[in-house]
């Protein structure tokens, strides 16, 4: 018993850890911008989706043998054409979030340092750096950061309600403009994302699948509500002047706490990005580690420098191309899986061509939608 509790919390913490990142920091931006009520309806929204698709994921794991990644399972149930489009999500949205994880945490510690954003490119630099040395440890070092990660990231919260929950002002909470209506959208869909972390929990789980299911529910719930106390409490607090990265409109304590919520998400992100080359590309792992960890830098610098992506700018865009894409891709998947998979799952959830059509059409719409205002 005391073995099933200890994986089942060391995969929860993978799961939380993974989903409360960068995309936590810019959620009470875009909620001042649009509204706390309009971008709690997508958060509760979105996150019951993404729950559903979370459980599609670990269906389909349960039900393939053998040690893969979502590259992996699209090109056993989808074919090699498709495979080549979940490359593409999976790698898009991994670089995306890394450069978002290296820019949050570069203005983090500029904020700390010197009191103000200036060094945040030659920081992001270092982070980059550093996590580059940190990603190729594996499941062991995820697993052992992982725990003390989501445990800072828990006390955050409790902390943030116990200083600032008697600032709030509810007129901040009233604020509505209709003009940025579909705004959260994509921050908050890069915000619940944890798929690529969901074929991880199932290494940590071998020999006790039967708590995948429970560990599916427990993660995306308490990802849901931290969201939702976290965007109230900041949102009320400042209002219109909720900044991109939250954490800098509460102080050095909690910009030093919430580098730990980044922390956490670029481990599990670029083990997870290594994996991918690995498992489903077969490259070798000196070639893995390269462009799992170096390039996103490259990249990282080069956006800087040309100024052309906002914080907030790259979550939209990674949660509703990447997200968006991959989400539909598990949404066919899951009915090949069901008819042609070779193990025994521990649990089942319906999958209704009505709901498969729904869903793709909501995560088509975003996708379509963010290209057409990237490019307009």
């Amino acid at each position: 018993m005391i073995g099933d509790t200890k994986r089942f919390l060391v995969a929860v913490s993978i799961l939380v850890g993974t989903c409360i990142g960068a995309g936590v920091l810019g959620i009470p931006y875009i909620a001042a911008r649009s509204g706390f009520f309009i971008t709690l309806g997508y958060i509760l929204l979105l996150g019951l989706i993404i729950l559903v698709v979370n459980l599609y994921i670990g269906e389909i794991a349960l039900r393939t043998k053998g040690d893969h990644q979502l590259i992996g399972y699209a090109r056993k149930y989808l074919g090699k054409r498709w495979k080549h489009v979940m490359e593409f999500a999976v790698v898009f949205g991994s670089y995306a979030a890394l450069i978002a994880y290296m820019l949050g945490m570069g203005e983090s510690l500029s904020f700390l340092i010197f009191g103000n954003t200036f060094n945040s490119l030659w920081l992001g630099i270092l982070i980059g750096l550093i996590m580059a040395l940190l990603i190729g440890g594996g499941i062991k070092l995820l697993k052992r950061f992982e725990k003390w990660g989501v445990l800072i990231i828990l006390c955050l919260l409790v902390a943030i309600f116990i200083v600032f929950v008697n600032k709030i002002e509810i007129a901040n909470l009233f604020i509505f403009n209709p003009m940025n209506v579909f705004l959260p959208f994509g921050v908050v869909l890069f915000a619940l994302m944890s798929f690529h972390a969901i074929p991880e929990v199932k290494v940590v789980l071998k020999r006790k699948e039967k708590l995948f299911k429970k560990v599916m529910l427990t993660a995306t719930l308490t990802s849901i509500i931290f969201y939702i106390l976290f965007t109230l409490v900041v949102v009320g607090f400042k209002g219109h002047a909720t900044p991109e990265v939250a954490t800098l409109a509460l102080g050095a304590v909690f910009v030093f706490l919430g580098l730990f919520t980044m922390f956490t998400s670029y481990l599990a992100g670029g083990n997870a990005l290594i994996d991918n080359f690995l498992f489903d590309e077969r490259w070798s792992k000196p070639w893995a580690w390269f462009f799992a960890s170096i390039i996103p830098i490259m990249i990282f610098v080069l956006t800087q420098l040309t100024n052309f992506f906002s914080f907030i700018t790259i979550l939209s865009i990674g949660g509703v191309v990447s997200g968006g894409m991959l989400a539909v891709m598990v949404l066919f998947m899951i009915k090949k899986a069901k008819r042609h998979g070779n193990r025994k799952t521990e649990y089942s959830v319906p999958a209704k061509w009505w709901i498969i059509i729904l869903l793709s059409l909501i995560f088509v719409f975003g996708v379509v939608r963010e290209i057409v205002l990237v490019f307009r």
